[in-house]
């Protein structure tokens, strides 16, 4: 297992590598090592820009041959979308890359955690503060997106149509769709960064504790459908703390 020191060593290594080659023109460091990893554990999140979209596939065979000399043991190359691709590398001692590639016209801003490590030509800040304002911009303004108590209400309709069917399984996944979403309103309750939240154990301890209640103590059409229960409690005592979000009387009745 890697230590500090040598994450650290391989991501100096990594920016060295990139910024000696006229195919990147910046790099991106995101997620948690923006603001020192979040623990031992944190991997390394580079978005890597190349000048033109004529660069890609040079720039990809670059990247891939940065990853071979840092002693990978399995690359995993995955195109997100039109001159868009993801690497996944995994290092002998545990550690993992994951570095985006696009050209610096298309750089974008997903998360608050990030921080530009390289930039050759001063392009690759300006694209990321337009994007940054662009993102702050529609953070503040945009919606939830969803009616998050009407999928509650549809996933456990679902939940129960299933119990009937003896479909335990299919029960258990609308269970946890349910799940989902109470999650979702708690981070929003607690002015959690929604994109990848992960730090559930972040949550307030009163609420953690109700919620691992929710999961079923027997696998068993009784044992889940008291989970189901337990659970709709939770989600209405969230929902109710939160300025937002409300559950009409109609739905309200589905509900109960």
């Amino acid at each position: 297992m890697y230590n500090h020191k040598e994450r650290e060593s391989a991501f100096r290594t990594m920016i060295e590598k990139l910024r000696s080659s006229d195919l990147i023109e910046g790099v991106v460091q995101l997620g948690s090592g923006v603001t020192g990893y979040k623990d031992e554990l944190s991997d390394i999140d580079l978005m890597v820009s190349s000048p033109t979209v004529d660069d890609i596939d040079k720039a990809r065979r670059y990247i891939r041959e940065c990853f071979s000399s840092l002693h990978s043991i399995y690359i995993k190359e995955i195109q997100l979308r039109d001159n868009i691709y993801l690497f996944i590398a995994f290092m002998k001692n545990g550690l993992e890359f994951n570095v985006s590639i696009l050209p610096t016209e298309q750089l974008n801003v997903k998360s608050p955690l990030w921080k530009v490590v390289y930039d050759q030509s001063g392009k690759v800040s300006t694209k990321m503060e337009s994007e940054n304002q662009r993102f702050t911009t529609n953070l503040t303004n945009r919606s939830i997106g969803y009616d998050i108590p009407f999928q509650f209400v549809y996933s456990m309709r679902k939940l129960h149509t299933e119990l009937k069917r003896n479909n335990v399984i299919y029960a258990l996944k609308m269970l946890e769709a349910m799940r989902d979403e109470t999650l979702h309103v708690k981070a929003m309750n607690e002015n959690k960064k929604l994109h990848q939240f992960k730090a559930y154990e972040s949550l307030s301890p009163q609420f953690i504790t109700r919620f691992l209640e929710t999961y079923p103590k027997d696998i068993t059409i009784e044992g889940i459908s008291m989970a189901s229960d337990r659970l709709i409690e939770l989600f209405l005592e969230t929902v109710n703390q939160n300025s937002s979000i409300s559950i009409d009387e109609e739905l309200l009745g589905v509900l109960r």
